[in-house]
């Protein structure tokens, strides 16, 4: 394929992905996560100010939060839950983002315009990079289909538009791991100054990035190893010195003057307090901590203390978990087996047939046993093909480190190595079309069975328009059958909340009571017409013929069975297993009519 038609290819996929990222936020609310993101971005930009949301690193809620400062919009800084006197508890963020959002005579659904727009353009720069760097790497070729399936990828869509870290997670590995494939070729000052930026870049992007070290000190002695006839002992020596400067680089130049800025107006005592009352809440090691509190202490090394802060907050919440419902039972201590699970029920049928095609051909590639010449023919197939080595690594350091991982609540937590995994399947689909079967070319079979795989994947990314969050595979039989396996970010994080107040209107409910999960304010979109209910209210408090509407989330939470210790009640719904749902709102609302 030539440049000029995969650029014209490129530009349309990229559009249509962006219009339907666009079109199909314009009946959401927003989900969970969002309304502290966005209220911590506002608050650091019109606020100077870094008390909220240390957990994740600034840089996507500043550019979510940027087009907001045009609006004149009104912040509760008089508010007790942001004066935080009794300590940086984490429900003040939240507490403040519904005061902020709903209760300060603000526009919400603007806001929420104005910010996810942001995010969609960061999206649409994410498609860009994954396109430029297929390119690069293997052709034209790859680089369109690994761009189809990256901008028809319902996971994509659906947390891609999201004020939330995780497509700037995805940007940031392939941005990092981009800049020190260049460096490694070829380690001169310019590529050392790029990689350096690019992996302070992904530093600021999401805190769990902190696996990227691991990962470049992996692929740099594999190149060494791979290259060593042609690097001395001293270039060993130059090599590993140059990389040390490349980190240098990004924590010096990037990492130290955004968070300098982000945390320079805020008073240094309260800084110190919040990060021990933080830290003294949390099962890191005590010398960790007091290292911690520690570079806070200093005017110099404070911006230090609260980037590694938020690192520490991520580590300790990776190892204690969060409550999670996960195929009939719940559990706050995770599942080995859940994000493989999930995986293979969330990722499209169509890629997951893809990804077994590409596996079986590259153990059918192996001529020889894997203990004959092992070292030589590593060492040569490393030379033909490290990028493809280099993000292979990453998808298996990503994917052990999340396996092991406690803290189970969604398939975006797995979005980092989403990009490498499509590039790597891409490389070897083209590679099944080029070369011959069985000594025939097979060439219109091969194309025609790509043909209907990839339009199969555009038809079922129609069918879920605008529910792209809400996305199962055929695996799972379908969206409805989602809530059976799995909810939280994987279904349900609060989006369907308006498509429920017009779905009332529709018919004529002047009453509903809802148990709601996730970032809308209920009593803004309802007004007189919400009646509050939670799981743990009696039935018989139900007048005969009212509607109840049960977050997915929380309905699920009520009927599982608890594991691992879990010590809460988990019964509470069960009751609802009589009455069949008269409607389900956008896959994520159950509403019963109770009789």
């Amino acid at each position: 394929m030539s440049e000029k038609n995969s650029n014209f290819i490129a530009f349309f996929l990229i559009s249509i992905m962006f219009l339907l990222a666009f079109f199909s936020i314009q009946e959401d609310v927003f989900t969970f996560d969002e309304t502290a993101h966005i209220t911590a971005g506002y608050s650091y930009l019109a606020q100077n100010d870094y008390r909220l949301n240390p957990e994740h690193p600034p840089l996507i809620k500043d550019l979510a939060a940027l087009p907001l400062l045009s609006l004149g919009l009104n912040f509760p800084k008089d508010s007790s839950e942001w004066a935080m006197e009794d300590g940086p508890a984490w429900w003040h963020q939240f507490n403040i983002a519904t005061e902020f959002l709903y209760n300060s005579g603000n526009n919400p659904d603007l806001m929420m315009l104005y910010s996810r727009t942001m995010m969609i353009l960061f999206l649409v720069l994410s498609a860009c990079l994954l396109f430029y760097t297929a390119r690069k790497f293997f052709g034209n070729n790859v680089a369109v289909l690994s761009l189809f399936l990256f901008c028809l990828e319902p996971n994509i869509l659906a947390h891609g538009r999201l004020v939330t870290t995780d497509i700037g997670a995805t940007f940031g590995v392939v941005l990092a791991t981009l800049f020190w494939l260049n460096f490694l070729k070829e380690p001169c000052w310019k590529n050392i100054i790029f990689a350096g930026l690019a992996f302070g870049t992904a530093m600021l992007l999401k805190f769990s990035l902190i696996l990227l070290i691991p990962f470049f000190i992996i692929i740099t002695f594999a190149y060494l190893w791979t290259n060593k006839e042609k690097i001395s002992v001293s270039g060993i020596f130059k090599y590993l010195g140059k990389s040390i400067l490349v980190g240098l680089v990004g924590m010096l130049f990037v990492v130290y003057p955004v968070y300098q800025y982000h945390v320079s107006k805020e008073p240094l005592d309260r800084q110190i307090r919040d990060a021990k009352l933080t830290l003294e809440s949390t099962s890191i090691p005590k010398p960790l901590a007091k290292a911690d509190v520690w570079l806070c202490s200093n005017n110099i090394t404070r911006p230090f203390g609260q980037y590694f802060l938020g690192v520490l907050m991520v580590l300790n919440r990776g190892a204690t978990g969060n409550t999670t419902y996960f195929m009939g039972e719940i559990s706050a201590s995770g599942w080995k087996t859940y994000f493989p699970i999930i995986y293979s029920l969330k990722v499209p049928g169509t890629f997951l047939l893809l990804l077994l095609v590409s596996l079986l051909y590259a153990v059918s590639m192996i001529k020889k046993p894997i203990w004959v010449e092992t070292f030589s023919r590593l060492r040569q197939w490393l030379k033909n093909h490290f990028p493809e080595f280099a993000m292979l690594t990453f998808v298996l350091i990503y994917w052990a480190t999340s396996i092991s991982s406690a803290l189970n609540i969604g398939v975006r937590h797995l979005m980092p190595v989403f990009p490498f995994t499509i590039l790597l399947v891409s490389v070897v689909i083209i590679k099944i079309l080029e070369r011959p079967f069985l000594g025939k070319p097979y060439t219109k079979l091969k194309y025609t069975a790509l043909g209907i795989v990839l339009v199969w994947q555009a038809i079922s990314i129609w069918a879920i328009y605008p529910n792209f969050l809400s996305y199962f595979n055929e695996i799972a039989g379908g969206p409805e059958n989602g809530y059976i396996y799995a909810t939280d970010s994987n279904l349900d994080w609060g989006q369907d909340l308006k498509r429920l107040k017009k779905w009332t209107d529709e018919k004529g409910i002047n009453k509903i009571y809802v148990d709601y999960f996730g970032g809308g304010n209920i009593q803004y979109y309802f007004g007189e017409k919400y009646l509050p209910w939670w799981g743990s209210k009696n039935e018989k408090e139900l007048p005969k013929g009212s509607y109840l509407a049960v977050s997915i989330n929380q309905l699920q939470g009520g009927r599982a069975e608890a594991i691992n210790g879990f010590d809460q009640p988990t019964d509470y719904y069960r009751w609802l297993d009589k009455y069949q749902p008269v409607a389900v709102i956008g896959y994520s609302i159950f509403v019963y009519r109770l009789q």
